[in-house]
């Protein structure tokens, strides 16, 4: 797993005060499985001398008198031991005072709230770094423990988008009261038939991917004045930091993140590793546990259900090209995001 997550996450990254000296530094964070903080980079050439690290609640201040740990650069690793798994890490990286970078775990670890993960930290095709702890996605907050509470306050969510339907809503309501919650609902199409037809055994694994297929090219056909609406709130200051959520955070979520992040001039494989990444932050073993007792097509439909396909996404970019030419037509014509609308997510949301 560690691996997978390493190559998904890995950023090559253009540091402050660059020259045409500048190495290449890669950089990465991850929380292990006590919830420790594991930060590796490298370096393209290779650096020698000392690492300093600094460590903060909030990315954008940190205290550079105290570091937090020190580490030959040749090293590649540190480890930044805690005990704390209710406040969020942020770490600075100082590469012998005269290179910096931001880096962060993407993922957020809660207990009751699935695919919870930072957009911060993905680099654009300027080398303009997305900022950390700014917008955040996720699956439905319907269930929240004291904790989740908690470390959601911690985030200082100021606005959550919620993509659920109203049904979905009616059936599992948020249950965190400290941001303003704003209802987009884009459509499932024949999505929200399929519980019905799972407990009926009426549905087989090749008919789960045509209703994912179904869903995926309405979000251009049917919702692009939904995903407008939703881009709008990206504009304005006051609404940060922002997560915004779907069911599993995987489908429509999904989508949102692909438009904002081509909105912000995120490469291509960037975008698609984000998308994906979601079959690493969504916990199967749960469904697994209800399904047991499904018959073997119906928990086939479930697994294509709770699957990030990339196959999906290329179906959607085949559809917006088709129809309008390319994906920045499609955020100018498709959503009405303006040029000057662009440049003002751009200046919130990049270093």
């Amino acid at each position: 797993m560690i691996g997978k997550i390493l190559f998904l996450f890995t950023s090559i990254t253009t540091l402050i005060g660059c020259t045409s000296n500048t190495p290449e530094i890669r950089s990465l964070c991850l929380r292990d499985d006590i919830g420790n903080y594991i930060i590796k980079w490298e370096t393209d050439p290779q650096i020698e001398g000392t690492l300093k690290i600094y460590v903060s609640d909030n990315p954008e201040t940190f205290n550079t008198a105290i570091p937090a740990g020190y580490a030959n650069i040749r090293d590649g690793v540190s480890t930044y031991i805690t005990n704390d798994n209710i406040t969020r890490k942020y770490f600075l990286l100082s590469f012998n005072d005269k290179y910096y970078q931001k880096v962060g775990a993407r993922s957020v670890i809660m207990d009751s709230i699935q695919n919870l993960r930072d957009l911060g930290g993905y680099f654009n095709k300027h080398n303009k770094m997305t900022k950390w702890g700014k917008v955040f996605r996720s699956g439905q907050l319907s269930s929240l423990t004291e904790l989740d509470t908690i470390r959601l306050n911690n985030l200082g969510i100021k606005t959550i988008i919620d993509l659920r339907t109203e049904q979905e809503i009616t059936a599992a309501p948020i249950r965190y009261s400290n941001a303003n919650i704003v209802h987009i609902p884009v459509s499932a199409g024949k999505m929200a038939e399929i519980p019905q037809r799972i407990k009926e055994d009426k549905i087989k694994k090749g008919d789960a991917i045509l209703y994912m297929q179904d869903q995926y090219l309405q979000f251009v056909t049917d919702n692009s004045a939904q995903f407008a609406k939703a881009l709008d709130l990206f504009e304005d200051a006051n609404n940060y930091p922002i997560l915004f959520n779907c069911s599993l955070g995987k489908d429509r979520s999904g989508f949102l993140a692909f438009i904002l992040l081509s909105a912000l001039g995120i490469p291509e494989e960037i975008i698609e590793q984000d998308y994906l990444a979601s079959n690493n932050y969504i916990d199967v073993g749960h469904f697994a546990y209800q399904a047991r007792d499904l018959s073997t097509d119906a928990q086939e439909s479930i697994t294509v259900l709770l699957t990030a396909n990339i196959s999906l996404m290329d179906l959607t970019s085949q559809k917006i090209i088709k129809e309008y030419g390319s994906v920045n037509k499609y955020l100018s014509k498709g959503l009405g995001l303006t040029e000057k609308k662009r440049e003002q997510i751009k200046d919130m949301l990049l270093y």
